[in-house]
């Protein structure tokens, strides 16, 4: 997370204008971008968290993750990847390896978002096994920033 041009300061003051509060808007990252020891990139980081932002480490479990990264990042959520709820209801390594992920993240203090979930069957299975969030196009296709702030704007009037 460097800041060339001033990235980072335009869009925490982008956030600030809208009125918005920190602590609604997650920013997702890779282990790699938290483990990232310059000095740039915890800077930018303590900008962002100044401002209320929250953490997500993205498709957790599938790339280099080690568990003892846990204890030395700083995140709020773990995004559980969309390759171990593919399998959901129905596969029983799929089913043992989220609600593991689920339990060790709440003993840790943090919240687990689980991507991909397509169907009403892999929500309400990890509805059961306590996690916290679900993405995917269950809940909505992706949108873009424009359509988003329309939806915004039709919510409140």
């Amino acid at each position: 997370i460097s800041d060339e041009n001033g990235l980072h300061s335009s869009r925490l003051e982008r956030i600030t204008n809208a009125g918005l509060p920190g602590s609604a808007l997650v920013l997702e990252i890779t282990e790699g971008v938290m483990l990232d020891r310059s000095s740039r990139t915890r800077e930018n980081i303590g900008l962002y968290r100044e401002a209320g932002l929250e953490f997500a480490i993205d498709d957790f479990g599938t790339g280099y993750s080690s568990l003892s990264y846990l204890q030395e990042l700083d995140v709020d959520f773990i995004k559980i990847d969309r390759s171990f709820v593919n399998g959901l209801p129905e596969e029983v390594d799929s089913l043992s390896l989220c609600q593991a992920i689920i339990e060790m993240a709440h003993r840790l203090g943090l919240r687990v978002i689980a991507e991909g979930v397509e169907t009403q069957g892999q929500r309400d299975v990890l509805v059961g096994v306590g996690c916290d969030y679900g993405q995917g196009f269950l809940f909505s296709r992706s949108v873009s920033p424009d359509a988003l702030l329309e939806r915004l704007g039709k919510a409140e009037g």
